[in-house]
């Protein structure tokens, strides 16, 4: 299993910009395939916002295209979501998300508040 440490959340004004961090551990971080950003606003769903696999393919949601660049560094297991021009929507707990070895697993999440 893997284990997910989310850091970088915090309060800022709209049109500000955060960039959270996602460290992964585990006996072996070679078998990490896909790891992704996902986020949930109070009485919402979860929904995916980036994924990025080891080969540096992307996937961004629709909301999230021109703003968000998630990016990862495989050598310190770490992948990174720079967001910039936040918006009041973009209220919400971020969660780090990572597939090894066809098991998924979920980090403690990282809120995010953004100020009209």
């Amino acid at each position: 299993q893997v284990q997910l440490v989310e850091s970088g959340g915090g309060l800022v004004q709209a049109g500000g910009s955060l960039r959270l961090s996602c460290a992964a551990s585990a006996r072996s971080t070679l078998s990490i395939n896909t790891m992704a950003w996902y986020r949930q606003a109070p009485g919402k769903q979860r929904e995916l916002v980036a994924a990025i696999t080891t080969g540096g393919s992307t996937r961004y949601a629709d909301f999230a295209k021109g703003r968000f660049t998630i990016s990862r560094d495989n050598a310190k297991n770490t992948v990174y979501l720079q967001t910039n021009s936040l918006k009041p929507e973009d209220t919400a707990v971020y969660y780090c998300y990572a597939i090894s070895s066809g098991t998924s697993s979920w980090g403690q999440g990282t809120q995010v508040t953004v100020s009209s």
